[in-house]
């Protein structure tokens, strides 16, 4: 009977900013261990290969990961592999833009330590998140890296089993595939790059038509992660060789892509209107359509916002604005003083600049507990705005978020979201939307944050150079 090729799944997911003053603890993180990461056929489907699920870990976006948070579940991978090598191959589920506290990138150091067990010549494939900033020496140690083709995302599954095929291919053919990586000077927000919108529709279009190519197994843009200040902070391509003979192919098509991206960078921007704090207000007061959004980006929790900044709650409350919802503000003591009252009371609190105390600052209101779902969330009326307070840093990104604070978002004029781009789910439920160009820990004006690791120069903060990429 023929053996089966073993294979271990692992990895550790994380979107650092590292503008945030925060750090992302091991407590921040959802672990999963052995066989609750296989649930699903999907992995039963492979007759010729055991899968050996070791560790994987994710975090939402946050600051800098501890290094004791990081060691900890870096050394159980570790220590897991050991326990069942020898292995045929690996897959790894990363974010690609993980900074850890005096290590920094997580996905080289990662990667590297598997590496010293199990040696240079076992595959190993990986699925990334396109907005990861992508290091030389992991593109170096991996065979066959892909990430995600839409922003806002929704093409998880397929990128995740696009890498695990491709580990499966370099198991039954024999090939060690290899990656061409371009980095290109170029510093995105993930707000100026949403894949439905040029250029990035037509850039990410020719993907296909690359994998279409005899030699090449894999083709991917990453716009990288402009909140992360790293030496590897770029948009990022990727072409990967179908072995070692297709370098050149590989470099060639990478080249060619990178040319492109480069040519375009100043059509990059945003899908939606970027006015001030003032100017998205009046912009949603005197709108016809509702409901009408404001993602308050500067405060972004999906991109490592802090999310208690009250910049645009104070400023709907100065102008008596009515029928509106602020969806969320971070606020773990204000949901338990809301807790404590009681749904029907009146309470006088001071709300956020708690975790944010660089762009942020405490405001004190006076408003009626609404409802409570204890012991995570709470909703305060002040006034005309309804405010969901939530004791973690909550992302809305869908109506069933809305609907656990007991609130239709259809039935709204001016929902503000502590987000960037609107995600998926509320697309279709915006008849308006605007991004607030407020401060924060993923303020989208580049030459605002305090940059000193990228690697310059770089565009947009620097405009008088050229690039071509290296042949």
């Amino acid at each position: 009977m023929e053996r089966k090729m073993r294979c271990a799944i692992c990895g550790i997911s994380h979107e650092t900013n590292s503008f945030s003053t925060l750090r992302t603890q091991l407590d921040d993180f959802h672990v999963m261990r052995g066989e609750e990461i296989k649930l699903g056929e999907f992995w039963n489907s492979f007759e010729n290969i055991e899968w050996i699920p070791l560790l994987l870990a994710g975090a939402s976006p946050h600051g800098l990961v501890s290094k004791d948070a990081y060691i900890s579940m870096r050394d159980e991978i570790i220590q897991r592999l050991r326990d069942i090598s020898p292995v045929d191959g690996i897959y790894m589920r990363l974010h690609g833009v993980m900074e850890v506290e005096d290590i920094g990138d997580g996905e080289s150091d990662l990667v590297n330590s598997i590496r010293e067990v199990v040696g240079l010549d076992i595959p190993i494939t990986a699925s990334l998140d396109l907005h990861g900033n992508i290091a030389p020496k992991f593109a170096e140690l991996t065979n066959a890296l892909t990430a995600l083709r839409t922003a806002p995302h929704v093409d998880g599954s397929p990128t995740e089993r696009r890498a695990i095929n491709h580990l499966v291919k370099c198991l039954t053919d024999g090939t060690r595939p290899v990656n061409i990586l371009i980095k290109i000077p170029l510093l995105l927000p993930g707000e100026f790059a949403v894949t439905e919108v040029e250029p990035a529709r037509s850039l990410y279009s020719r993907l296909h038509d690359i994998e279409s190519e005899k030699g090449i197994l894999d083709a991917s843009i990453l716009i990288g992660c402009a909140w992360t200040d790293s030496p590897y902070t770029t948009v990022s391509v990727i072409v990967v060789a179908d072995g070692y003979d297709q370098k050149e192919k590989a470099l060639e098509q990478a080249n060619s892509l990178a040319r492109d991206i480069w040519m375009r960078r100043a059509e990059f921007g945003p899908d939606v209107e970027m006015p001030s704090v003032d100017d998205a207000v009046r912009k949603a007061i005197e709108s016809k359509e509702h409901p009408f959004f404001i993602s308050d980006s500067g405060d972004n929790v999906t991109a490592g916002g802090a999310g208690d900044i009250p910049i645009i709650l104070e400023k709907l409350l100065s102008l008596n604005v009515k029928d509106a919802v602020i969806a969320g503000l971070s606020d773990l003591e204000g949901v338990n003083l809301c807790i404590q009252a009681g749904v029907g009371s009146k309470i006088t609190i001071s709300l956020g600049g708690k975790l944010d105390k660089i762009n942020g600052y405490p405001l004190d209101v006076t408003g009626v507990v609404e409802y409570i779902e204890s012991p995570s969330l709470a909703v305060l009326k002040v006034d005309g705005v309804k405010i969901i307070l939530t004791s973690d840093r909550r992302a809305f990104t869908n109506p069933q978020n809305f609907k656990r604070a007991n609130i239709d978002p259809l039935e709204q004029k001016i929902i503000v979201v502590k987000l960037g781009y609107l995600f998926a789910e509320l697309r279709p439920i915006a008849k308006k939307s605007v991004m607030a160009l407020s401060p924060g820990f993923t303020n989208l004006i580049m030459d605002q944050l305090p940059f000193k690791n990228v690697i310059r120069p770089i565009y947009p903060l620097d405009h008088d150079f050229e690039w071509i990429p290296l042949e």
